[in-house]
């Protein structure tokens, strides 16, 4: 825990924005202090340039525990989050602040979304998605291909940044579904791992037609899932 609190003063901080910077600030030693974080594959992680990143979706906390382990490998993340978040005081100028991309679903802007992550891409940006949307519906926690969205598999196509799968676990019993307040004691265990970039390239260059769209959007949440087996340390059914 003391070398994690430590890492503080060590995060990326150029990019981060004064009240995304801030909500790091507050929010990292209660991460560090009332979970017990288990960190694998980082070295999966570019250091730099532009990735995509990938990960399944358990709980409201699973932006926090995230964001700590991809800025303890040197980068910050750019979420895609939904647009009624923006409305919300603090929380928006936390997003703004963030650079962080709005998502208008079902509207004329639901195309902003893509073209503003495409901008970040091409800056050589971390962008991170779940691309479930929502909580993953599995009563067992194991990410559902049929409930994920295909735009990281798009983007991915468009833009041949590498996507790298992270799975993590214990976000659930931290932060439940339909509990406005973390379980603090006892400390959860929460386990967060990234795995290699996943193998897109027999794709690249072919149209982006449904089933071209989907055979990428499959190998990404497979690769999700084997992340998250390790990190259970049991099979997906």
């Amino acid at each position: 825990m003391r070398a994690k609190l430590a890492l503080t003063a060590r995060l990326p901080r150029r990019g981060r924005g004064f009240w995304f910077s801030l909500a790091i600030d507050l929010l990292w030693p209660f991460v560090m202090v009332f979970t017990r974080s288990s960190w694998r594959g980082g070295q999966h992680l570019p250091s730099s340039g532009p990735v995509l990143v990938a990960s399944n979706h358990l709980s409201f906390a699973d932006p926090v525990t995230v964001t700590a382990y991809v800025l303890s490998h040197g980068r910050i993340p750019r979420y895609l989050a939904k647009a009624s978040l923006w409305r919300i005081p603090v929380v928006r100028w936390v997003l703004s602040s963030g650079k962080h991309i709005p998502v208008h679903r079902g509207s004329t802007k639901a195309t902003d979304a893509y073209r503003d992550a495409v901008r970040s891409i091409e800056d050589g940006q971390c962008v991170l998605f779940f691309p479930e949307g929502t909580f993953t519906r599995d009563p067992h926690g194991w990410p559902s291909v049929a409930q994920a969205k295909s735009g990281v598999a798009r983007l991915a196509l468009a833009t041949r940044a590498p996507v790298v799968p992270i799975g993590h676990w214990g976000t659930q019993h931290l932060l439940p579904r339909k509990v406005y307040f973390p379980k603090l004691l006892p400390r959860k265990a929460i386990g967060v791992q990234a795995g290699p970039p996943v193998d897109l390239s027999d794709l690249y260059g072919l149209e982006p037609t449904a089933a071209v769209v989907r055979e990428a959007n499959e190998r990404i949440m497979a690769a999700i899932t084997a992340q998250l087996e390790s990190v259970r340390g049991e099979s997906a059914p």
